[in-house]
Parts: structure tokens; sequence; C-alpha cells
């Protein structure tokens, strides 16, 4: 049987196991063309270029890369647009964005995982039902997040409040029936799945890790003013319904 059509075949390289150095060399040389377009072009240039056959480990890598880019590039945009419709333009700060320095550094150590991953261990990114379940990950996480903010309108901000306003009302129905703080049990999917989506193991596990720390803190602090404002009221409330986040209670 010919090799060509024979996938057992181990004589053959698999195309994702090719030496990095001359995928490395390849995209150099795609980049210097690129690089004398500039512009545009020198971006379409190079994206091209991974995207060609002979360079399956950038197919990839652009695969995995466009939907994470996508998948954040949504969250924020439709985060603070949201923001923007139930508050009004000018009584929205840059940090209805959500972009901290350390939601940049964690999302840079991301991508520098995966980068040096796909170059050492090609292997491990050709998992794709991980990746396809990061991706349901991403849209359960981002279906929750919406729906606590669709359902709490004027309620719902991204800074905790300490002070009680005339607007602020105790949501207990829709999805706040189920759990009190969907948005964050939202979030902590959504950021989660996307390493999944990407393959990444060790910050999966380090998102799962610090997100869990973050939200055990805040919850209780943010909690301790909602008993302020709403009283009796929001202690039954939290008798009665998790958190939403696992082992927070």
């Amino acid at each position: 049987m010919s090799s060509d059509n024979n996938p057992l075949d181990r004589s053959r390289p698999h195309p994702l196991h090719r030496n990095p150095n001359e995928t490395l060399i390849a995209l150099r040389s795609s980049a210097a063309a690129a690089e004398e377009e500039g512009g545009i072009r020198a971006l379409l240039s190079t994206l091209g270029a991974l995207m060609a056959a002979e360079i399956p480990i950038g197919r990839v890598a652009l695969r995995h890369l466009v939907r994470f880019l996508a998948a954040v590039l949504y969250f924020h945009s439709s985060e603070y647009a949201l923001a923007v419709a139930f508050h009004g333009r000018f009584n929205v700060s840059p940090a209805s964005l959500l972009i901290s320095k350390q939601y940049i550094a964690a999302m840079s150590c991301a991508v520098l995982e995966y980068v040096i991953e796909i170059l050492l261990f090609p292997s491990l990114k050709e998992y794709w039902w991980v990746s396809n379940f990061g991706i349901v990950m991403i849209i359960v996480g981002e279906i929750i997040r919406k729906a606590a903010v669709l359902t709490a309108g004027r309620s719902f901000t991204h800074t905790i409040r300490i002070y009680y306003e005339d607007h602020h009302e105790l949501i207990t129905h829709g999805i706040y029936r189920f759990m009190r703080h969907p948005g964050y049990c939202g979030f902590f999917i959504w950021a989660t799945g996307t390493q999944v989506m990407l393959c990444n193991p060790v910050c999966f596990i380090a998102f799962v890790l610090v997100l869990w720390r973050f939200f055990s803190r805040r919850i209780p602090y943010e909690e301790y003013f909602l008993r302020q404002f709403f009283g009796r009221q929001y202690v039954e409330y939290a008798r009665r319904v998790p958190s939403g986040i696992p082992f927070v209670r």
C-alpha cells in the first residue's frame, strides 16, 4: 500500500511534528517579504504565510489564536456596550472594559504558554475535542454572565458599591434564583474556558486557582455591604441560594 494513503505509516512524520526551526525560518522569510509591503498588506501577507500548507504549525496556531482573540474582543466590547446601555456613556469609566494590569499579565502568560508548547510539543495542541469543549465553556460563560447583566440592569455594576443608591435593588428573579453571583460564575467559566480552548494545561490550572482565590475574597467583601443595604432580606436570600462559585458559600 502506498505510504501516501496509509495513515498508519510511521515512516512519515506527522505534519505538526516538523522541526520548529524549519517553521521559524519559514515565518521569518514571509515576515521579511511582508515587511517591504507595510501596513495592512504586511499583516495579510504574514497571516497568509501562517495559513500556507508548508507551515502546518502556523495554521494550527492561527486557528487557535484567532478564536482566542475573537472571544476576548467580544467579551470586553459587549461588557462595555451593556454598561453604556444601562448607565449612560458619561457614567461609564474605562474600568467597564475590565482590563487591568493583572488581567493583561494573565492573558500574556496564556499566549506565551501556547507559543512555547506549540513549538516544543505540537501534538499537545491537536486535541480538537478539548479545544471545542473550551469553546462550549466560553459560550456558556458568556450566556450566564450576560443573563446576569440583562436581568439586573442598572443594579449590575463592575465595581462594588459601598453606598446605597435609590435605584439599587436586590435582584432575586431570573438567573439570580439559581445563584447569587451569576456574573462571577459566568466570568469564571469564560476565563478558564479560554485556556481549555488553547489546550493550555498550565494556565488552565493557574486561572482556576487565581480566580477562585479572587472570588473567595471578593464575594464576602461585597456581601458585607449587601447585608447592610438589604438586611434580613439578603441574609435569607444568601441562605437559600448558592454563590455560583464552587466551594464559596
